[in-house]
């Protein structure tokens, strides 16, 4: 059965053209603090955009309207790796090198920390909300956990990977509820039943690859990006098949960043290359789309977010912008 699923994986790649290119708008706003890493923009409003500085530590929010960002600092040593914004304008960071989840009050300023239940869920990674915002779910790369948060009690529930070094990494929520996971330092995805807590592992088609990003649609359908080759993949929980396409750029093309949009389709960026590319794809038509070259070169795009009243994805880059991309110009303001 594995080898098919291999097969039938090469076979798909070999059949996914790329359709006539026209370019993305993608506009970006300096960071004014140097060499500090802006990362993880999450739009609260379509003006309204927050972003962790991870490298010196700090909390920023862009007035897109205006292009001003005011920044608020952490503790050193926070290394903020990741944010979300809830639909009350509260702000929940992941302090990867401090052990906890922080929680930022734009109205009056305040900063709460809630450090980790236990020692070695040493660095939380990537936050994301359940469907009601009840609990805030995050995966531990370094400590090799998954975690969920509850918002009310403050109490935090940790998951132990199945496998060594899995290094859990992106994290998203299925319509039904439930929790993907991209285990990065295997050829595994992770699948958490919220109701019980259990983990189960899947093993994907290419013992080599590491997928490191995923996004859930509509249906059900669970697609990655294969950092190590230079693949995006689907994994269909129903009929427990996996598909595989290769990218444009070939195996070297590192995708990293990944978002979906409203109409479901994906967006993902070649971070192998430069300038980096940002680019789409469509699952109805199984073709590539939309290649658009950053302007800032992005040096390396970790994370993007897909706001849905403006159309737009989101994104960090390490040549020290945060950048937006109007992928349904329908709403494009």
């Amino acid at each position: 059965m594995r080898q098919f699923l291999i097969l039938a994986a090469m076979a798909t790649v070999v059949a996914a053209p790329a359709r006539a290119e026209t370019a993305v708008d993608i506009r970006e706003w300096k960071v004014p603090y140097e060499n500090s890493r802006p990362r993880d923009p999450f739009a609260h409003e379509a003006g309204s955009v927050w972003f962790v500085g991870q490298r010196t530590g700090y909390l920023a929010h862009l007035n897109a309207e205006t292009g001003d960002i005011h920044k608020v600092d952490l503790k050193e040593g926070s290394g903020p790796h990741n944010l979300i914004v809830g639909s009350d304008g509260i702000v929940w960071y992941a302090g990867n090198r401090t052990a906890l989840i922080g929680r930022y009050d734009p109205e009056t300023k305040e900063i709460e920390e809630i450090a980790m239940p236990d020692p070695a869920a040493r660095d939380p990674h990537t936050l994301i909300f359940d469907e009601g915002e009840e609990n805030i779910w995050f995966t531990l790369q370094g400590a090799n956990m998954m975690g969920r948060l509850n918002i009310a009690s403050r109490k935090a529930d940790l998951i132990a990977s199945q496998t060594e070094r899995s290094r859990p990494y992106g994290i998203k929520l299925a319509p039904d509820g439930s929790i993907w996971v991209a285990l990065f330092g295997t050829a595994k995805l992770g699948h958490i039943d919220p109701a019980t807590m259990e983990l189960t592992e899947i093993d994907l088609p290419r013992d080599g690859a590491r997928p490191r990003r995923l996004e859930v649609l509509g249906d059900g359908t669970v697609w990655y990006v294969d950092y190590a080759g230079g693949m995006l993949g689907k994994y269909d929980p129903v009929s427990k098949k996996f598909e595989e396409w290769q990218m444009p750029q070939g195996e070297g093309a590192r995708p990293y960043g990944m978002a979906s949009d409203g109409a479901g389709r994906l967006w993902m960026v070649a971070t192998g290359v430069s300038p980096n590319v940002f680019m789409g794809f469509d699952p109805e038509t199984e073709e590539f789309f939309g290649k658009t070259d950053i302007p800032s070169g992005g040096g390396t795009i970790r994370h993007m977010h897909y706001h849905a009243p403006s159309g737009a994805v989101w994104f960090g880059t390490d040549t020290n912008y945060v950048g937006r991309a109007i992928v349904e110009p329908k709403a494009a303001e």
